[in-house]
């Protein structure tokens, strides 16, 4: 498999379902829909939603039915990249190489972009895969989510990353925010692939690891990231997180020690990804990607 050509393959899937999902540009009501399209088709490299159907796959699932749930996610991501980047919080002007939402449109209507778009996610996940064979998975596949999302996963890590900046060099503090901020919704992902492929609870806890321990390597390489790339590169802003005091692990270990550790994450993870799937697969591949990424 050469796995470029396998994620611009599923790029263009993702995209084509996101599209046929959301309302269209010129339904009511207009700028509404025209701002939860513009974030959503900003050119995201829709991570989330491959690692649904890389998991379903590796759990002996077909990808093909869990595409609309995996895109369900990838509307969940945006809206708190909607958000993330509002003034009260980040306060980004740039995202993905564009004007952010609330630049491009104007803060209340990112903020109800944002909720929006949540609200779909949420209403994608609780329909797909239809029948009523997949009730119960259905059913599972919105607390798995919601608990990832909620005030102990994403928004919680997001709320001490606020709180922790400018503070001390706080190394349980860092693991916590990273953990809860980035990896409980990349952890949902994978995990939410095996549930919906009917893995038993085990063999889900098993991916739902995986995907955990990913999404730290992820936030562990964006942190990297800030320091060395380029706003070219990067679509966003560089140095702001140093610029805002923000816990890091550059800031907390140092640029190299850093390196060294995301080096060390990715090797476990290999191993891992090769356990869960057999040998080298598209969870393989998305550890080396995420790892060697530039932006």
């Amino acid at each position: 498999m050469e796995l470029h050509a396998h994620l611009a393959a599923e790029r263009q899937r993702i995209d084509a379902a996101l599209d046929r999902l959301l309302p269209a540009a010129d339904c009511w009501p207009v700028r509404l829909h025209q701002a939860m399209r513009y974030a959503v088709f900003g050119g995201g490299k829709r991570i989330r939603p491959i690692l649904v159907r890389a998991a379903c796959a590796a759990a002996g699932g077909d990808p093909e039915v869990v595409l609309d749930a995996a895109c369900a996610l990838e509307l969940i991501h945006t809206y708190s990249l909607i958000h993330d980047d509002l003034p009260a919080l980040d306060n980004d002007t740039l995202r993905r190489g564009r004007a952010t939402v609330h630049v491009a449109f104007d803060e209340a209507l990112a903020i109800l972009a944002g909720d929006a778009l949540l609200t779909e996610g949420f209403a994608v996940l609780a329909r797909s895969p239809e029948g009523e064979e997949m009730a119960a998975r259905r059913a599972a596949a919105c607390r798995l989510v919601a608990e990832a999302v909620g005030s102990t996963g994403m928004v919680g890590g997001q709320v001490e990353d606020l709180e922790a900046a400018g503070g001390p060099a706080d190394e349980a503090a860092l693991e916590r925010i990273h953990r809860a901020k980035t990896g409980a919704l990349l952890g949902a992902a994978v995990e939410l692939g095996a549930l919906l492929a009917g893995a038993p609870a085990p063999r889900q806890e098993e991916f739902g690891r995986f995907g955990r321990n990913f999404g730290l390597l992820f936030q562990v390489a964006d942190d990297i990231l800030d320091v060395t790339g380029t706003a070219e590169q990067l679509g966003k802003s560089p140095g702001k997180d140093a610029a805002a005091g923000k816990l890091t692990y550059p800031s907390v270990h140092g640029l190299e020690e850093a390196c060294r550790r995301r080096d060390a994450l990715a090797a476990e993870l290999r191993r891992f990804a090769r356990e869960l799937e057999g040998g080298d697969g598209v969870l393989a591949g998305l550890v080396d990607y995420c790892a060697g990424r530039t932006g």
